[in-house]
């Protein structure tokens, strides 16, 4: 599985990171590091959250994320 992180900043100087294919994962930061981190933990809680409510299945995955 491979996630794609989008990275903008604001006028205000923040970042904006928001992981495409998952709905509700976004994230601020006040740097484009801190951004991409929060929403890849986002991200893996959101994945992990699906299997564990039988959302998705708990197969082996190999995730990886790659910016935009």
């Amino acid at each position: 599985m491979n996630l794609i992180v989008e990275i903008e900043q604001e006028e205000d100087g923040r970042w904006i990171a928001e992981v495409i294919g998952l709905a509700g994962v976004l994230t601020y930061g006040q740097t484009k590091k801190e951004a991409i981190a929060q929403a890849q933990a986002l991200a893996l809680r959101v994945l992990a959250d699906r299997i564990e409510h039988g959302e998705s299945e708990p197969e082996l995955v190999n995730i990886s994320f790659q910016a935009a």
